[in-house]
């Protein structure tokens, strides 16, 4: 683990939708605090802070030093709930952590080498078929993100997830078909098949606005 991150939060004593109101209007996030062999905490954050530490790929997957009434603890966070047409943040789970219990989280993929690839050099284009897996593992087992190298990787070429090689102490959360393609480099004719493909299927409706568990 290379990115910690220290979060200051304060206990609140209001539930319920009017009293999440309130504390967005000064500038508060609503927030869970949850886990371990203790019961729930409501806790709120600063949105401006917070935000500020979203802007970090690593937040999302790191242990979190997580500071409550002078009292600090690790925790992971586990939800963000986003306004649906505004950039605020609605509401934060977090989770407690123990050293000796193994956790789940979503860790992304870093493609190291696409433009020096060969199948790039050749006018290939990479393609993701996935840029995150979710794994268990202790929490000092934690990677801040799992590395796939495309430098050797030519047109046709596909990296699938049997390939991908995981960190010792580091497994993944469900039993997935190992044949799943994780990246591949394509000719520029196949990459935009595969676009226009994609883009026949029509737009998504827009979510419909809910209001957070407070």
């Amino acid at each position: 683990m290379s990115a910690r991150f220290e979060v200051n939060a304060q206990l609140r004593q209001d539930a319920g939708k009017g009293a999440s109101r309130r504390l967005r209007r000064q500038g508060l996030v609503p927030a869970i605090l949850y886990g371990g062999d203790r019961e729930p905490e409501k806790i709120s954050l600063v949105h401006n802070e917070l935000v500020r530490h979203l802007e970090h790929e690593a937040f999302y997957s790191q242990i979190l030093d997580l500071k409550v009434a002078d009292k600090a603890e690790q925790v992971v966070i586990k939800d963000l709930q986003r306004h649906p047409a505004k950039p605020f943040i609605l509401h934060a789970d977090f989770q407690r952590i123990s050293a000796v219990e193994k956790i789940r989280m979503t860790i992304p993929l870093h493609f190291l080498n696409e433009d020096s690839a060969k199948g790039i050099k050749l006018g290939g284009m990479v393609s993701r078929k996935l840029t995150e897996l979710e794994i268990i593992c202790l929490p000092k087992d934690l990677p801040q993100y799992i590395e796939i190298d495309l430098l050797d990787m030519a047109i046709g070429d596909v990296v699938h997830l049997s390939k991908v090689l995981l960190p010792e102490g580091v497994v993944l959360a469900h039993a997935p078909d190992l044949d799943v393609p994780v990246v591949t480099i394509q000719s520029a004719q196949v990459h935009e098949e595969e676009a226009e493909a994609d883009g026949e299927g029509g737009e998504d409706a827009e979510p419909t606005p809910t209001e957070p568990q407070s």
